[in-house]
């Protein structure tokens, strides 16, 4: 709880996410000034109180922090690019935008040049879980910056800060995003799978679900927690089920989805990193070796 004032803050963006966020800082009792494109999309919010600027410069104005929630970074520069210099000093730029960790640190320097900070961010809920309990958003940069909003901040999320680097925020994104697509897609390829021999989704659920359990439970039977001291000690035991086994098994699951007429590209990317892996010299260790690999692309 807190006695203060909840602040203005300017939303520019109004996406699914940005309405969302626009939405929630609304309900929390910030004045709250929004601009987009189209500006027809902020009607629903100009409808419950939000207040519609002209332009990205009085948008910019209307309050110290502004939340920016746009398809890339390009898109923030297509929309600030063009606003005067003098319009940011002092102002904080929340920017929720999915990009690279590198062009959020020139993103950074360019709001720097400008006077303004920027706080790189990474939200970690669709639009309908915004300013939700378990939501919570990854940022980098000035931590100062992030304490000094943090209560309209904690509107959309929990703040995470991760770093003042202000790329890492979006390097933890990226890494979130990339296991929720790995094992979403798996899942619906597995489903489709089951599927061709007459196995309902509900039933393949229940099959893939306890697998879903052994990999993230906790002591001794949790995978994830033994991969985990593999790379930590960069040892990679393969006697009871090496890489070179897993090539051939691999192998079988690409002619395996063939035979069912279904897509190939999912697991022929697997076998591929598993032959390449074995063929770099990491055929008797076991699958977390293939994270050697990753790290060395060239091989």
């Amino acid at each position: 709880m807190t006695d203060r004032t909840p602040e203005p803050v300017t939303v520019i963006g109004l996406g699914a996410m940005g309405s969302a966020m626009a939405a929630a800082l609304l309900a929390a009792g910030h004045p709250v000034t929004v601009w987009n494109r189209t500006a027809a999309r902020a009607e629903p919010l100009v409808a419950s109180g939000a207040r519609l600027a002209g332009s990205p410069a009085e948008a910019l104005a209307a309050g110290e922090l502004t939340v920016l929630s746009l398809v890339d970074y390009a898109a923030m520069h297509a929309v600030l690019d063009g606003v005067e210099p003098s319009v940011f000093r002092g102002r904080v730029l929340a920017n929720l935008s999915d990009d690279t960790p590198d062009r959020v640190r020139a993103a950074h320097r360019w709001a720097a040049d400008r006077g303004a900070e920027l706080l790189a961010g990474g939200v970690m809920t669709p639009p309908p879980g915004v300013g939700k309990p378990g939501a919570h958003v990854f940022y980098a940069g000035a931590e100062a910056a992030l304490e000094a909003h943090r209560d309209a901040l904690a509107a959309l999320g929990r703040p995470d800060h991760r770093g003042t680097d202000p790329g890492l925020a979006m390097l933890h994104y990226q890494a979130m995003i990339l296991v929720f697509w790995s094992v979403l897609t798996s899942y619906l390829h597995a489903t489709a799978l089951l599927g061709t021999a007459g196995v309902s989704a509900a039933e393949a659920r229940s099959h893939l679900l306890g697998l879903l359990r052994d990999l993230t439970a906790e002591g001794p039977l949790g995978l994830l927690d033994e991969v985990t001291d593999e790379i930590e000690r960069g040892v990679y035991p393969g006697e009871f089920n090496s890489l070179d086994m897993q090539v051939t098994g691999a192998g079988h699951l690409v002619e395996t989805f063939a035979d069912a007429g279904l897509g190939t590209t999912l697991p022929t990317a697997l076998w591929e990193l598993f032959r390449r892996t074995a063929a770099a010299g990491y055929g008797a260790n076991n699958l977390t070796s293939v994270i050697e690999l990753v790290r060395r692309p060239g091989e």
